[in-house]
């Protein structure tokens, strides 16, 4: 693939960001209406139920706009979204020097500033729809996810100006993280859950609180902050499969056997953050050990991104976009790779990009497919072969 090649490609993901602005639909945002969380929360318990919940579901995915206009849900800020894009409109200013990225940046962080939850301690956000977990999780519920990745431009933000006021938003961003609820184990191990409502063990969760509690705690020398991270790493560490692996969620719930590849990408990419901040031997290794298993069983010829290691369909937009970005941020320790994100993007590009710009999931979803395509571009190092 061409250095020009990949430009053009990012002038008309741009150009339709511009043209549609960062409202949009998103995968989930259907299943939160009332009546398909109450049909999600029968088929845990019933076979019929979650036969027709899947079946449901497969007719949003095949007719994903006529079914939400029907359902009259309409496109959405996700302050997720405007997280990815403010990290990456700075990252794509660090390279070009583009002075509408970087207003673009500040745009999106002025909207994250003025769109905080408001609940709980600290500063947070969550996903503009209902969704269901164990419960019922009402929109604009805080969560350790989208708060992590609003928290990422704060923070990048922080190191590109060395503005100390945006410090003091990772300080919030931190206390609301800190106060998020632990199960603790063994003295040195803990796991954050996903949200104030409930606890829950979800590795890459865990991983992405710990990593932002770790570098705040570290900057603003907060002990408390720190030990807490450490100790969430210790108990994701402590969960890795004898492969390499880990399963999307951890114990004492009953493992789902569940290894996917996006959420593989995200545990990398925070453990890769973790041992460049603290150093940990341990970390490092189990890193190496996951990246091994990632690199050798979730790409078909190492080109195309699989949802499984035993399976490759369906090939998903958010895959394509988090296997460029772990592998490029990655690409320091383990340049080898970076090779395979190149080709991803290539294969990314001439498959899944309509002519009008967006990055296909079906329809253009905002947070789902171009905010993570957006900052895929941002991330890989320029190339020319």
């Amino acid at each position: 693939m061409t250095e020009e090649k990949k430009i053009k490609s990012l002038d008309q993901l741009l150009n339709w960001i511009e043209r549609n602005g960062y409202a949009g639909w998103d995968p989930y945002d259907i299943k939160g209406k009332k009546w398909v969380i109450g049909l999600a929360d029968r088929g845990r318990h019933s076979f019929f139920f979650r036969y027709l919940r899947e079946t449901v579901y497969e007719f949003f995915y095949r007719f994903p706009l006529s079914s939400r206009k029907a359902l009259k849900i309409k496109p959405a800020i996700n302050p997720k979204a405007m997280g990815l894009f403010a990290s990456a409109y700075l990252q794509l200013n660090q390279v070009s020097g583009k002075k509408k990225h970087l207003l673009s940046s500040h745009e999106c962080l002025d909207w994250l500033i003025g769109n905080a939850s408001g609940q709980g301690p600290g500063m947070g956000w969550g996903y503009p729809f209902d969704w269901q977990s164990d419960k019922l999780i009402p929109s604009h519920t805080p969560n350790g996810i989208v708060t992590t990745a609003a928290g990422d431009a704060f923070w990048r933000f922080y190191k590109h100006y060395g503005d100390k006021k945006y410090l003091d938003y990772c300080e919030r961003i931190a206390q609301f993280l800190s106060s998020l609820p632990v199960d603790r184990m063994d003295g040195d191990k803990l796991c954050f859950s996903y949200t104030p409502a409930q606890k829950n063990h979800v590795h890459n969760l865990n991983l992405f609180v710990a990593e932002f509690l770790i570098k705040t705690g570290m900057e603003l020398k907060n002990q408390r902050w720190t030990e807490m991270g450490n100790q969430a790493v210790n108990y994701t560490l402590n969960d890795q499969l004898e492969d390499g692996s880990f399963d999307y969620n951890g114990p004492p719930e009953k493992p789902l056997r569940f290894i996917d590849h996006y959420h593989t990408g995200f545990v990398l990419r925070m453990l890769y953050s973790i041992w460049e901040f603290t150093g940990r031997e341990d970390v490092y290794s189990a890193t190496e050990k996951c990246l091994q298993h990632y690199v050798g069983n979730f790409f078909e010829d190492g080109t195309i991104p699989k949802l499984l290691p035993h399976r490759k369909y369906r090939i998903d937009i958010h895959s394509c976009a988090e296997s460029i970005i772990c592998l490029s941020e990655l690409s320091g320790t383990w340049p080898q790779y970076l090779p395979i994100a190149h080709r991803v993007l290539n294969w990314t590009i001439d498959n899944l990009q309509d002519p009008s710009g967006y990055f296909h999931s079906r329809i253009p979803y905002i947070r789902w497919g171009q905010a993570w395509m957006l900052k895929a571009f941002s991330t890989i190092p320029a190339h020319s072969s």
